[in-house]
């Protein structure tokens, strides 16, 4: 077969979260940027693996960057909105993610995207990648980005990584097992069953209708409707089925309770296409036996939402099904910094974790996330040192920052890493491997490869300082690096703000707050500037409250109540100086799935 040959600036391979992002920052920072994805869908995570709920960085001061960007622009394509679901604040198609960042990308005139290609082998000269052969083509590149879904280019290329668990000795991680090989160690069991978290394949359901019969689900041979048993036990049967509501009455079922995590025999994804293509199949059917039993308990007005993905011919996969796994794992690089629990965890007496600071006592930090440390191993329950707040209403994590030095193998040049293939321990990889820190771990790569072009180096010699300032400065997609809860980008001193604590660590807050507790205007200007509708009720405030942290309810009449949340800060100061058993009238958001409003203005 012939192989054509291109030379680029930037190689980015993968069209996922990640890969999707750095090949659109990179494009847009000047570089000559070459996407080959395996799909004809890019997004990842957040479109083609169907997890069209995402989670973290939900707060308004960590909607920036392209997660930012993209949130905007879902609110203005998405018709009926994006409050359907209560594990998320925002709910939509993922073809209507698909479809914003194929735009994303057919706007830059010096990205070219290649889709239905895998690499197959990874070029180097001693050292240095220096391009990637697939099926159809070889590319010869300055710098290459990993954006693979299992970390590919590592293996190809025998870059050193890690899979797996680290057992305490390893980083002196507090929920790490003591030892991988003793069966007198409590997490023993769950370490020999799971090598790594189990990755999901999503389906999506469709409501036909009240009284309608939708086409049967049919299930497979492995059926065994005992594995299912109890999946919304403690939720109930509506609960259950909103936690991932879509528009257009679709159902996301990523549910991890009994449900479709699928963890059988994980080490077959690192033994080749056959083994591979093996567990996939077995996945795939379990979550159509979990579609079925679906049906089958809750009413046949439930279907297979069979035009939610492009109908795949050549492999497993769409139509209802996503058209490939929602991995939450993946091969890690070992890189010149790895991130381990403590660089996640709160610092003691505060809300935040450290800022990371690298070999030249300079902070390193490049993306922010927030998530708890969540981890998914069908028929255990992890035990996980806490890094969980409760803040605007509801809980949610306590923010971290990655550093750059994440992104970089230890001892291969011309290579940068994107996705849940960064240098990360395995336990703190429960917090880094969600869809909006992804994005931003994405950009940042993205910039980083461009402004290694640029400056003409490699990346572990390109000035940190650089990154962070073109990532807080981007005409487009400004970022933030430096995790604050009152400081927003339409605030004037955002970005004086940013650069203040990259200079000056010694006065991150503890509690994460710029200025005090702010009582500056942020979430009416934000709603004005978005397609939402608002919603005004007026009732009486009832709340529980411990120290800053509350709990707040909008008790409307006798029969009806509301959970009272916000993601503006000033919104969650106004909220917290509220007093019991006061009367109010809120204008908000409502999300009636949920039961909560998100208040925008309080009077």
């Amino acid at each position: 077969m012939k192989s054509d040959v291109i030379r680029t600036e930037v190689l980015v391979v993968g069209g996922g979260t990640g890969g999707t992002a750095a090949a659109i920052q990179a494009a847009r920072q000047g570089a000559q940027t070459l996407l080959v994805s395996e799909f004809a869908w890019l997004g990842g995570m957040l479109t083609a693996a169907g997890v069209a709920a995402p989670d973290g960085n939900e707060l308004l001061a960590w909607q920036t960057g392209l997660w930012g960007a993209f949130l905007r622009e879902l609110h203005h394509r998405q018709a009926g909105g994006l409050n359907h679901a209560w594990v998320s604040f925002f709910t939509y198609e993922p073809k209507v993610g698909a479809a914003i960042f194929a735009d994303w990308v057919a706007a830059l005139p010096n990205l070219h995207w290649v889709s239905g290609q895998t690499p197959q082998e990874v070029l180097r000269q001693g050292d240095r990648v220096v391009g990637v052969r697939f099926e159809e083509l070889t590319v010869h590149a300055q710098i290459t980005v990993d954006g693979t879904e299992l970390g590919d280019l590592l293996a190809l290329g025998d870059v050193p990584y890690r899979w797996g668990w680290e057992n305490r000795a390893a980083f002196d991680e507090p929920s790490a097992p003591g030892s991988l090989t003793d069966p007198q160690d409590p997490l023993y069991s769950l370490v020999q069953a799971y090598p790594v978290q189990s990755p999901t394949w999503v389906v999506l359901l469709q409501d036909y209708g009240k009284g309608q019969q939708a086409p049967a689900i049919a299930p497979t041979s492995a059926y065994d409707p005992s594995q299912f048993e109890g999946a919304w036990s403690g939720y109930g049967e509506a609960t259950f089925l909103t936690y991932g509501q879509l528009p257009q009455q679709q159902y996301m079922l990523n549910w991890p309770q009994k449900g479709n995590d699928y963890g059988e025999d994980l080490n077959r994804l690192m033994q080749g296409k056959a083994a591979q293509e093996e567990w996939a199949q077995a996945a795939i059917a379990h979550s159509q036996n979990f579609a079925h039993f679906i049906q089958t308990n809750l009413g046949d007005r439930y279907g297979l939402a069979e035009q939610a993905f492009p109908q795949l011919t050549n492999t497993v996969g769409g139509g209802a099904f996503a058209l490939h796994p929602y991995y939450r794992e993946s091969r890690r690089v070992i890189g010149l910094k790895t991130v381990t629990e403590q660089d996640l965890l709160p610092q003691v007496g505060g809300q935040v974790a450290a800022l990371p600071v690298n070999a030249q006592g300079a902070v390193s930090a490049i993306a922010i996330g927030n998530y708890p440390n969540d981890h998914h191993y069908p028929g255990f329950k992890m035990p996980l040192t806490s890094k969980s707040m409760r803040w605007g209403g509801r809980w949610t994590g306590t923010p971290f920052a990655v550093p750059y030095e994440a992104l970089i193998p230890a001892t291969v040049d011309g290579l940068l890493v994107c996705e849940k293939n960064i240098s990360v321990s395995h336990i703190a990889n429960g917090a880094t491997r969600l869809q909006p820190i992804v994005l931003g771990l994405g950009q940042a790569a993205g910039m980083a490869a461009a402004l290694c072009i640029q400056h003409i180096c490699q990346p572990r010699e390109l000035s940190v300082r650089t990154l962070q300032s073109s990532l807080i400065q981007d005409a487009q997609a400004p970022a933030a690096v430096i995790p604050l809860f009152d400081s927003l980008p339409q605030h004037s001193d955002w970005c004086t703000q940013q650069q203040y604590y990259l200079q000056s660590p010694e006065h991150y807050p503890l509690n994460g707050y710029a200025h005090g507790h702010p009582h500056r205007r942020t979430n009416l200007s934000v709603s004005k500037q978005l397609p939402v509708s608002l919603a005004t009720f007026q009732g009486i405030l009832q709340f529980t409250q411990t120290g800053t942290a509350w709990q707040a309810h909008l008790q409307i009449s006798e029969a009806r109540r509301l959970n009272l949340v916000t993601l503006a800060p000033d919104m969650h100061q106004q909220i917290s100086a509220l007093k019991q058993n006061q009367s109010i009238t809120v204008s908000g958001v409502l999300n009636g799935f949920a039961g909560w409003l998100q208040a925008v203005e309080i009077t």
